[in-house]
């Protein structure tokens, strides 16, 4: 059986609601030149941003 689709203001508010997220995975050398990584999960939105503000 099918879904019953849902129109209007219910349907809009609820597509809002999923949001569509990313992994961010950056990576950094340490002092005894191995490497550590990070993972964050954010918005897909702000990936570009997040990659800006914490690139060395």
């Amino acid at each position: 059986m099918a879904k019953k689709q849902a129109f209007g203001q219910d349907a809009l508010s609820a597509k809002a609601a999923h949001r569509k997220m990313a992994k961010v995975i950056m990576a950094t050398k340490n002092d005894k030149g191995k490497y550590a990584y990070k993972e964050v999960m954010m918005d897909q939105d702000n990936v570009q941003e997040y990659i800006k503000q914490n690139k060395s």
